[in-house]
């Protein structure tokens, strides 16, 4: 298929409602699930956290979990099912992000909860936006 056709086919409300459940499992893995654990393998404390201009966070947040549910949409493709979507989505976040984040936490000498945070809430959102994309 062709770049021309891979974008015509694209469900943008699908695209949109996989960010924006991307975002919503950020905001509860980083906050009731792991958001201490989190702060404290990165050694930040609430005072660094409030010192942040949220909108900008939130906004690009957003703005970036737009792109990457576009980029599964486009990978995925138009006939894909729910399982195919979570599976595919399961195996962009494991496959790819998980490793590339394992490779960059070795190099950066970051510790393996640290990794498992990130990388954990990576592979969950790209799974349930898998599973959104292909259920539409």
């Amino acid at each position: 298929m062709d770049m021309v056709s891979a974008f015509a086919n694209i469900n943008w409300l699908s695209v949109i409602v996989a960010s924006i459940s991307s975002f919503l499992v950020g905001g509860v893995w980083y906050g009731p699930l792991f958001g201490k654990a989190w702060m404290h393998a990165f050694g930040f404390t609430e005072s660094d956290l409030n010192t942040r201009n949220m909108p900008k966070v939130f906004g690009l947040s957003l703005l970036l979990a737009f792109v990457a549910a576009l980029n599964l949409e486009l990978f995925i493709g138009g006939n894909a099912d729910t399982s195919y979507g979570l599976i595919a989505g399961f195996l962009a976040g494991f496959g790819w992000v998980a490793t590339l984040l394992g490779i960059l936490y070795l190099f950066e000498n970051r510790s393996f909860k640290a990794f498992l945070i990130n990388a954990g809430y990576c592979i969950l959102a790209l799974t349930l936006m898998g599973g959104i994309l292909g259920a539409w």
